[in-house]
């Protein structure tokens, strides 16, 4: 069942029947986040560019420029595997907005959304890759801190449920969201399992907040932190291509395992 035949069956049944047999079909249709299709779609968003260099580094490396380079690698390997068609949000240095990396992905009618970024944190010691999904409510203080720094404005984005009335669109849009947020936890374990194995994590590994990038509510999506800029250590290893190759091939196995999952759902 694809996605839009998954949101078509929930308004006819609640315009019908009422809530209940909504959860019923909103289970049934467990695997609609992923179409079925012979190629799944990811969207790969590098973080920042252009005009905005995002966290600088001890020694002046700018963030775009890291991310960027890790992005590219990660989608010349999941094009390799010619098991997903790939959409980058910027394939260059090239600002792009907030609003428009969520639009890109929900355009492409993406599957999966996986944001790249380097991280910048007060403690000059801390280092490690991180992940982060999404909650309105952060996890903690520095999530909280990292989220707000990445927002630069804020975007509702909204379903077309085919329906008008008001509180069957609020049940649809809760329950497609809750599915999604389930998916996009269950990237992130893949994604930190996957890192572990290559570069070191940060003590906080997995984390959320309200990040304007992830708010896509029907694409299962995550933000990947791949290492602190803040700390010196970390910035020399995340300026070099094998880290980058390292990190890009730890987020390419955890997307097949990721979609080998929801295969089975």
């Amino acid at each position: 069942m694809d996605r839009r035949h998954f949101l078509k069956t929930l308004t006819g049944v609640a315009a019908g029947a009422g809530l209940a047999p909504m959860q019923a079909a909103w289970a049934a249709g467990a695997r609609a986040a992923v179409p079925a299709r012979k190629r799944p779609v990811v969207v790969v968003d590098a973080g920042h560019g252009g005009v905005d260099p995002g966290c600088i580094g001890c020694t002046g490396t700018y963030e775009k420029d890291i991310v960027l380079a890790t992005a590219l690698d990660l989608a010349r390997q999941l094009e390799a595997s010619r098991r997903f068609k790939v959409h980058l949000s910027r394939s260059d240095d090239t600002f792009v907005t907030l609003e428009d990396r969520v639009a890109r992905a929900r355009t492409e009618d993406a599957d999966l959304f996986l944001s790249v970024h380097a991280d910048a944190l007060p403690e000059p010691s801390a280092r490690g890759a991180s992940v982060f999904t999404l909650s309105e409510k952060a996890s903690d203080k520095e999530a909280a801190a990292v989220a707000d720094r990445e927002n630069k404005s804020d975007l509702f984005a909204g379903i077309n449920f085919g329906t008008k009335d008001p509180e069957v669109n609020e049940i649809l849009f809760d329950l497609t969201r809750r599915q999604t947020n389930n998916l996009s936890i269950r990237l992130a374990q893949r994604v930190v399992d996957e890192l572990g194995r290559r570069v070191r994590l940060l003590n906080h590994t997995h984390r959320s907040a309200a990040f304007v990038v992830l708010k896509a509510p029907d694409v299962p999506s995550a933000l990947v932190e791949i290492g602190c800029l803040s700390n010196k250590t970390e910035e020399r290893a995340l300026r070099q291509s094998s880290y980058q190759r390292s990190v890009a091939t730890a987020l390419s196995h955890a997307v097949g395992d990721y979609f080998d999952f929801v295969a089975k759902v």
